[in-house]
């Protein structure tokens, strides 16, 4: 009986350590690129998953590079929106404990129905609004509102000049002040020295007349 149980052990540790150094129980760090297929540019944050082992799901970084752990003869997925899925097997005869591949998905074209997009509900619903509704001015009708008087002075008030009114108005007003100067100046009526000398013409003027008589 000890015989049976000792040859019983034994060969369940042989097979033990036979399954131990088999290939599903190899792992290998499985690495790669994935890219479209039609343009070779990356593809990024692909979703791959291992549908051998638990359906584990792992992610593609943005320069669409992945890498993680599998055994060889794992069978993995590659999906991404806009392209369509592809299937993947590992070799089974994998020696080294390093696997890379190029992965190249397909995008996927998809053809939408034609939506047609109503308003309104009821016929009733449009003929409503259909009668209610308010028809824009025609290019006459909105020059005629623009040259109006009270358009045009409401805009004398809101808008500013520009540079040429300013030009015109600085000239106006230095001329004008130019010209007060000017004649302030020159006025004699505003120059006592003035009303003087023309009083000693008049004196002067009479006292010839009398002399002359």
């Amino acid at each position: 009986m000890r015989y049976s149980l000792a040859l019983i052990l034994l060969l369940f540790v042989s097979s033990v350590f036979g399954q131990d150094k088999s290939p599903q129980n190899k792992l290998v760090q499985f690495s790669g690129i994935i890219t479209d297929a039609d343009s070779n540019i990356v593809v990024p944050y692909v979703t791959i998953t291992n549908v051998s082992n638990k359906q584990q799901k792992y992610a593609a970084n943005y320069q669409g590079f992945f890498s993680f752990v599998a055994n060889p003869g794992d069978t993995v997925m590659f999906s991404a929106v806009g392209f369509t899925s592809k299937t993947l097997v590992l070799p089974k005869t994998i020696t080294d404990n390093r696997y890379t591949a190029m992965v190249q998905i397909k995008s996927e074209i998809v053809y939408l129905k034609t939506v047609r997009v109503n308003p309104w509900a009821t016929v009733e619903e449009f003929n409503k609004d259909f009668l209610s509704l308010k028809v824009a001015d025609d290019d006459m009708a909105i020059a005629k509102k623009n040259l109006s008087r009270q358009s045009i002075n409401g805009m004398k008030l809101t808008l500013p000049r520009d540079g040429g009114e300013i030009a015109n108005s600085n000239y106006r007003y230095n001329f004008d002040r130019m010209m007060n100067v000017n004649m302030r100046q020159t006025n004699p009526l505003l120059n006592p020295f003035a009303w003087g000398k023309l009083m000693q013409e008049i004196f002067n003027g009479d006292k010839a007349r009398n002399s002359d008589q």
